[in-house]
């Protein structure tokens, strides 16, 4: 399976990012909280993975350890030969919310990550960039002048203008209204099949999973552990009206019987 940038989507495909056995324990007053259990995934170069299961099974434990903002307890995370223990020039993270400085305009937001890292800002990529997720002239507008997509759409150029090669997004259209949220679902697509980034997705709907991933990888509740990993063999590009055919649906009704809500104990 090729995606339009020309990334292969299979099983032959080298690993961009390696998960071996990660195991979290959280260390709280009341006792451990055992979050993630011996967790392994090798994510291939290019692909569009997509972490799905239940509220509490770590799957944001589980991208947060893939960003190197979480240590693991056991286990670890590779990108290439580098053992991830720490933020990685090349891995880029887009959260829940924008997270966009009240009192910074667009512009300055999305050049913040330059200024922290001590480098100047590459305008001709971020130009490029607003352009493409139609933010050009919103330069100079504050958070607060922006609609909830415009602020996503804010943070992924914001993420994208360091040209990482990986990009971590944790649900992040999960608050936007329907409409919104089927824009920014062929938005990412599309950027995806343009960079041929490696991007690992959160979130809670099985229906955006289907649409954007490759594989959905489906975690059992807590502690999170992978209960199954979905090939999702749909053509691209994927339009909104695939969500209403019996291919896609039957899908959706499959991967909701393999979600196991429960517990361990």
């Amino acid at each position: 399976m090729t995606n339009a940038a020309g990334a292969i989507s299979d099983a032959h495909m080298p690993a961009k990012m390696r998960i071996s056995q990660a195991t979290k324990i959280y260390q709280t007053k009341s006792g451990g909280v055992h979050a993630l259990d011996n967790v392994s995934i090798d994510v291939r170069e290019g692909e569009f993975l997509c972490l799905l299961g239940p509220s509490g099974c770590g799957k944001s434990t589980l991208l947060w350890s893939m960003a190197g903002l979480h240590g693991l307890t056991s286990g670890e995370i590779r990108l290439g030969s580098d053992v991830i223990t720490k933020p990685h020039p090349e891995i880029a993270m887009i959260f829940q919310e924008a997270n966009l400085l009240p009192w910074r305009n667009l512009g300055s937001n999305i050049e913040l990550p330059f200024e922290i890292k001590k480098q100047p800002p590459n305008r001709e990529l971020i130009k490029k960039l607003l352009k493409r997720v139609g933010l050009e002239g919103f330069e100079n507008k504050y958070p607060r002048e922006l609609s909830g997509g415009m602020q996503q759409r804010a943070s992924i150029v914001r993420s994208l203008a360091v040209d990482p090669s990986v990009l971590l997004m944790d649900e992040p259209f999960g608050a936007l209204d329907a409409f919104t949220r089927d824009e920014m679902n062929l938005l990412i697509q599309e950027i995806w099949m343009e960079t041929g980034k490696t991007i690992i997705f959160i979130t809670h709907s099985i229906a955006e999973a289907v649409f954007l991933a490759d594989r959905i990888v489906v975690m059992s509740a807590r502690p999170g552990r992978i209960s199954t990993i979905v090939d999702v063999d749909l053509p691209r590009p994927r339009p909104v009206k695939l969500q209403t055919t019996p291919e896609f649906l039957e899908r959706v009704e499959a991967i909701k019987g393999m979600i196991d809500h429960r517990p361990a104990t």
